[in-house]
């Protein structure tokens, strides 16, 4: 199915809910990025065992996939002088939530509780922050179906897969402040900028050693 090897399947079909597909992105270690930027299909993050958010969102959409589900993914922007994020969301009981490959302790995963997008997108904000504790996030783009790219072999190319960042930057996105809101942002303080510099891999600790936040 999809062009997935026995083994793969075998794999994906183990992770047969939300919860199951987060543990198992949380096992893996972050793709420190080693040998310059990549952006790995699923097929080869299983392989090489490593992910960072959009190599984890996209294998966490192919896991739901197997499931009945679509392979939704959802782009969060920062400000410029920040890194972006992309989750896999879901549905259940007519309500959102996300999975999320993080290698800090904030920006992880949501319970499916929140009614709209916007909601769930909320939910990040007050943690999404810089390292100076200014808070970062600026805008979301709705659901993309990563089935959209089936013809572009998305799911087990041997190449990097830059095409679906890319379309991710360009579909429209919805701004989550005005400018009057941005001007009376309080920085975080600082404790909770301690608690979002907690990171759960560390570079001597995995097969990379890199350079994304998140």
């Amino acid at each position: 199915m999809f062009g997935l090897t026995r083994e793969e399947m075998t794999t994906l079909k183990k992770l047969n809910t939300p919860r199951k597909i987060q543990d198992f992105l949380e096992n893996l270690p972050i793709n420190f990025e080693p040998e310059g930027d990549t952006c790995l299909s699923p097929r080869r993050v299983l392989r090489e065992r490593r992910a960072h958010c959009i190599e984890g969102a996209m294998l966490a959409a192919l896991a739901l996939r197997l499931q009945g589900e679509r392979p939704l993914v959802l782009d969060l922007t920062s400000a410029p002088h920040d890194h972006d994020h992309v989750v896999a969301v879901f549905k259940q009981h007519g309500h959102w939530g996300a999975i999320s490959k993080t290698n800090h302790a904030v920006l992880r995963y949501r319970e499916p509780v929140y009614r709209t997008i916007r909601e769930l997108v909320l939910s990040y904000f007050h943690e999404y922050t810089d390292n100076h504790g200014k808070k970062t996030l600026r805008s979301y783009a709705l659901p993309v179906d990563l089935s959209r790219f089936d013809a572009r072999g998305w799911m087990t190319s041997e190449e990097d897969v830059w095409y679906v960042p890319e379309y991710l930057c360009d579909v429209r996105h919805y701004p989550l402040l005005t400018r009057n809101q941005r001007a009376t942002l309080r920085h975080a303080d600082p404790l909770e900028q301690d608690a979002g510099s907690l990171t759960q891999w560390k570079k001597s600790t995995t097969r990379a050693g890199g350079k994304k936040k998140i």
